[in-house]
């Protein structure tokens, strides 16, 4: 197992994937509201449903996404970023440089926005977009997103070789047990990533891109990873971008300001909260 994958967020500390923020604070959340006000606690679960997935979607594959002329056009852009436009904090972890909501990309996004909506079955509002420029042994950690990119739309650029991403069924967001009855533990910072690959329930499946086509797919409601990309001396690469999609306006409200507003007791927390590794 990549031991990138095991390396638990500072700020997450009842989930070990580098995208758990979120959760924790959520799962904080809850215990808080069924400690002191149960009605407050279905509230607040019931409001965060917009941001769950229908268990019966699937998986969408388009083959062109894109025209000829707008791919080409995403090219040059990427080709006239300067070494000062990359962001280099990810570049040890996966092995990538990234742009964030680059002013052409946005407007892609935009543009793209209604066809997306229609793809997912519900109303959506962009949210945010990266560029993902990943070089030899590029890898993406098992993980899920959270709810500020429920959709993502997963557009191949350019690569050596396709890669394949690695995508479960739509499952429930993965809370540990909240009570004391409950016999489901956290699972360790060592076990959590290959106990859940190979997990035939969660029924993986492996996707591969052409450039100019795209996958959507639900990231807080699916688990996703990438392997390592074989290394082929120095020329292995796969020029990937992003577009991600939400409610935004709830989700910042309920998921992100109350988790960080609620200072939790650790007594409203059950035991199996409390474990840390």
């Amino acid at each position: 197992m990549n031991s990138s994958s095991c390396v638990r967020p500072t700020k997450s500390e009842l989930y070990p994937w580098y995208d758990s923020i979120w959760l924790n604070n959520y799962s904080n959340a809850k215990a808080y509201f069924a400690a002191v006000n149960q009605k407050k606690l279905k509230n607040f679960v019931d409001t965060m449903g917009v941001f769950r997935t229908r268990p019966t979607f699937a998986v969408k594959q388009f083959r062109n996404i894109v025209d000829a002329a707008t791919l080409s056009r995403l090219l040059d852009e990427v080709r006239a970023l300067k070494p000062s436009d990359f962001e280099l904090h990810e570049v040890q972890r996966f092995r990538r440089f990234v742009v964030h909501d680059h002013p052409y990309f946005k407007q892609l996004q935009e543009q793209l926005t209604a066809f997306v909506s229609e793809a997912a079955g519900e109303p959506l509002e962009p949210n945010y977009n990266f560029l993902s420029l990943y070089s030899s042994t590029g890898v993406c950690p098992l993980h899920m997103d959270s709810p500020e990119a429920k959709w993502t739309l997963d557009l191949c650029l350019a690569q050596s070789e396709p890669w394949p991403i690695h995508l479960s069924r739509v499952v429930p967001w993965p809370e540990i047990a909240t009570n004391a009855n409950d016999h489901d533990e956290p699972a360790s910072d060592r076990d959590w990533s290959d106990r859940i690959k190979n997990d035939d329930s969660l029924e993986f499946r492996s996707y591969t891109m052409q450039p100019g086509e795209a996958l959507l797919f639900s990231g807080s409601s699916q688990w996703h990873y990438r392997e390592p990309l074989p290394a082929q001396g120095r020329n292995s690469f796969c020029d990937l971008l992003f577009f991600h999609t939400s409610r935004v306006v709830l989700l910042n409200w309920y998921a992100w300001r109350i988790g960080q507003r609620i200072s939790v007791n650790p007594s409203y927390l059950s035991p199996y909260m409390r474990v840390r590794s």
